[in-house]
């Protein structure tokens, strides 16, 4: 098992995807182990909503991009190796720092921000 060090880098990678966001989003929480965001208030909805978060577990630390599960046709191009690390509808588990695949998760969360801002607050 990979030492909770390592859990740490892989975090605060994880985490620096998420950050640029932090502005236009609410951090919900902003620990040692998790980073979160939500949504501002969707009238749709009317509540705010679940964005994305960073979260150190016991075995791995997990991305979660609500978007993906709102659109799951954001996932149509993800890479066969990305789509190793899926754990349901809208989880990325990491044991190691995957520089590429961190890449592509960042465009991925992009692509998953402007999407909710079009269709959720038009």
């Amino acid at each position: 098992m990979p030492a909770q060090t390592e859990f740490h880098l892989v975090f605060e990678s994880l985490k620096s995807i998420l950050k640029p966001y932090a502005k236009k989003l609410t951090i919900k929480t902003d620990t040692a182990d998790t980073f979160y965001l939500d949504a501002a208030y969707i009238e749709r909805w009317k509540k705010e909503l679940f964005f994305a978060s960073a979260q150190i577990k016991k075995n791995y630390v997990s991305f979660y991009l609500m978007p993906v599960y709102m659109y799951p046709d954001l996932l149509k191009n993800i890479s066969p190796e990305l789509k190793k690390h899926m754990q349901g509808k809208s989880c990325f588990n990491f044991k190691k720092v995957e520089k590429n695949l961190f890449e592509e998760l960042s465009r991925l969360m992009e692509q998953g921000y402007e999407r909710m801002m079009k269709e959720e607050y038009s």
